[in-house]
């Protein structure tokens, strides 16, 4: 028996070393990986890009169009995390109520100078199949590595080429513009909360997305970045909830008064 423990020990010892050798080179593969927040940035929208169709575009054919602008990033060779990132926001726009390309632009670059439109082109026809607008559009661009270094600078979008495993080290974000390109949001999440996602598709807007019932969200809903989520301001729900009862008062006083009108009138 003393032997049986004396050999797994030896096996833990042995164990400790390599798991630290490992744990070490994943540091190192992912050192300078991230997301560095630009909010309120302007991002240069005169960068060439290729669309799914292979003819150059602007960036800034997707801006100043009257609609803010759902950015992602990914590369079409991903293992997983890409297909899990556009798997998530496709889920989420299914709680937006307005299609894409209509209300908002929805533009996904990816960040490999490697991929190729036909590439691009399988996806964007992939993901539009699983919308439920049958008017919706969703752009797939691919590019130069200096057109991708300058947009992903820009973002603070950080990743790198991992050569020991063949693969991009990356973060997974939705980042959402004005429609003059400034930062407004940025969602770190493989699968954004469709209530999130269509708070910041209206805050981008300034308002002229969406009802009066979105912007008294806005008003009342705050982004929390320890939490990724647009959380409840207690201040700002407790004001509208004092103009609410005020309100209401008001109007049932109003009412006492024109009842008692009414029959000293008659009386």
């Amino acid at each position: 028996m003393l032997k049986g423990y004396v050999a797994i020990f030896a096996l833990c010892a042995c164990a400790i070393p390599t798991y630290a050798q490992l744990t070490e080179q994943a540091s190192i593969a992912y050192e300078g990986v991230g997301l560095a927040p630009r909010l309120g940035d302007q991002i240069p929208l005169d960068l060439v890009f290729i669309n799914s169709t292979g003819e150059a575009v602007y960036l800034s054919d997707y801006f100043n169009r009257g609609r803010p602008v759902v950015l992602t990033f990914v590369y079409h060779t991903c293992p997983m995390l890409c297909s899990a990132l556009l798997d998530g926001v496709t889920r989420s726009l299914e709680d937006v109520p307005w299609a894409p390309g209509d209300a908002y632009e929805m533009v996904t670059v990816s960040f490999s100078p490697q991929d190729t439109p036909e590439r691009a082109a399988e996806q964007r026809a992939r993901y539009l199949r699983r919308i439920d607008h049958e008017d919706a559009e969703w752009k797939f661009l691919t590019g130069s590595e200096s057109s991708i270094a300058a947009l992903t600078e820009a973002t603070g979008f950080m990743f790198k080429w991992v050569e020991d495993q063949g693969e991009y080290a990356h973060p997974a974000a939705v980042i959402v513009l004005s429609e003059e390109g400034v930062i407004t949001r940025y969602l770190p999440d493989l699968a954004p909360r469709g209530r999130d996602l269509r708070a910041a598709i209206v805050e981008a807007s300034n308002g002229t997305v969406g009802n009066l019932l979105d912007r008294a969200f806005l008003y009342c809903f705050q982004f929390d970045p320890t939490s990724n989520s647009y959380v409840l301001a207690a201040r700002r729900a407790m004001q509208v909830g004092g103009g609410i009862t005020a309100l209401a008062l008001i109007a049932a006083l109003s009412l006492l008064w024109l009842r008692d009108t009414k029959k000293s009138t008659h009386a």
